[in-house]
């Protein structure tokens, strides 16, 4: 016999223990003892572990539990006619109703999750980030202050405030919090290019309303420009009627709030008045005669009947 065949026939599924295989009556009552009352239905199979090890199959019932089975694993020893109880457990089937697989926060965590009073622990390897500054931690040998003097203003300074207790003196630290570098990490450069291109995606050249645009940011009096490097590409939108205002845009965005896209055309001038009401015009409260002249005053008091 060839090693081929041998290795075939030691790989091939062992046949069920007659034993085991008819032992249904004792692993049902072990699914039963394990599960809820009523919830353990029809025997659906058996299938053999190994010499002597055949594990059975009952329908599980439970709402929720769709597809899945108790399997329940009966033994025999060598030589032995009694079967014994191995183990109880709920599997899911072949069309079983199962969760999603689990995936880390960090890796489910979408923009806008965060709301008030969440905390967004960063990793001490982050890739985004990277030393502020770097050094070491001890004091100069030649410092002014000696660590026990040192220790000491730390205790007093710790029992008159609840802060934490400041950096030692003459430390990296210190002296970064003296120049004003507070910051004991940076953006990165992975950081920098992760952040310019996630702004260029949402306010970038390609977009829709960049390619209607009359005109670029580049040339827009509402574009307050970003410091350090970043400065070359983006900017943030002050325009409180653009779609970005408040939002970091490339400099070759556009949209039609653009400064110099429209000049508002001036009011026109309007029409003068057809009756100057600034003169004061005479008029006469008689009616001429009909050769043109105006009587007199004591005409003018005249009745017609030649009283006056």
């Amino acid at each position: 016999m060839s090693a081929a065949t041998t290795r075939s026939r030691t790989a091939r599924t062992p046949v069920p223990d007659r034993l085991c295989a008819e032992a249904v009556d004792l692993a049902r009552a072990a699914a039963e003892e394990a599960a809820a009352p009523g919830v353990v239905g029809e025997h659906v199979g058996a299938v053999a572990e190994g010499d002597r090890v055949v594990t059975h199959f009952f329908e599980a019932k439970e709402p929720g539990y769709r597809g899945w089975r108790w399997a329940v694993t009966v033994a025999r020893a060598s030589r032995a006619k009694n079967v014994t109880l191995d183990e109880t457990v709920l599997l899911p089937g072949a069309d079983a109703l199962l969760a999603p697989e689990w995936v880390p926060w960090s890796e489910r965590l979408r923009p806008g999750d965060m709301g008030p009073g969440d905390l967004l622990p960063t990793e001490a390897d982050d890739l985004r980030l990277e030393p502020g500054y770097l050094g070491p931690e001890e004091p100069l040998p030649d410092s002014p202050v000696s660590e026990e003097m040192a220790d000491l203003v730390d205790a007093e300074d710790a029992e008159l405030t609840d802060r934490p207790a400041a950096p030692a003196r003459g430390s990296i630290t210190a002296v970064a919090d003296e120049l004003g570098m507070r910051r004991a990490r940076v953006l990165s450069r992975y950081g920098l290019h992760a952040a310019a291109d996630r702004w260029d995606e949402e306010f970038g050249a390609k977009t829709p309303m960049a390619q209607a645009a009359p005109a670029s940011c580049v040339s827009c009096a509402f574009l307050v420009p970003l410091s350090g490097s970043l400065r070359q590409a983006f900017g943030v939108c002050a325009n409180e009627f653009g779609p970005a205002d408040g939002h970091v845009v490339s400099l070759s965005y556009g949209c039609g709030g653009h400064s110099e896209a429209a000049v508002m055309p001036k009011p026109p001038r309007p029409a003068p008045h057809a009756m100057d009401t600034m003169r004061v015009d005479a008029y006469s409260l008689l009616s001429p005669a009909a050769d043109g002249s105006v009587p007199d005053d004591d005409d003018a008091t005249d009745d017609g009947l030649g009283h006056s």
